[in-house]
Order: structure tokens, then C-alpha cells, then sequence
């Protein structure tokens, strides 16, 4: 699945961007281009699960 996070703007960010996604699926593949502010991941959950924690983090998706 690939989707934004506008208000990710540093590798710090992005780090917490992978946490959050971690946190639902500790196998899940994280690909991330804080230039871009997309993120492509490769998981078993659902986009819904994933967008769900990172809203709580205080990074909200924007599905592509």
C-alpha cells in the first residue's frame, strides 16, 4: 500500500512513521521518501489498522 503523511518533513519523522507501522505489524516492509512524504508498505494488516495508528502518533495518512 503507498500513502502520504503531509506533516512528515524530517528523518526524525520518519522514524516515527515506521514505529507507528511497527507497532501493528512488526514484520511489516517500510519504504519512505520524506521528500516526497510518501510511504509504501508491504503488511498483512489492513490500511484502515495502520492509518488508525498513525493518526494516534500524530501522522495522518492520505491514502493515494
Amino acid at each position: 500500500m503507498k500513502f502520504t503523511v503531509p506533516n512528515m518533513t524530517c528523518g526524525g519523522c520518519a522514524r516515527g512513521v515506521t514505529a507507528s507501522i511497527k507497532a501493528v505489524d512488526a514484520d511489516a516492509v517500510v519504504d519512505i521518501n520524506v521528500a516526497t512524504k510518501m510511504v509504501e508498505v508491504q503488511s498483512t494488516q489492513s490500511f484502515e489498522d495502520i492509518a488508525a495508528a498513525l493518526t494516534e502518533d500524530g501522522f495522518p495518512p492520505q491514502a493515494v
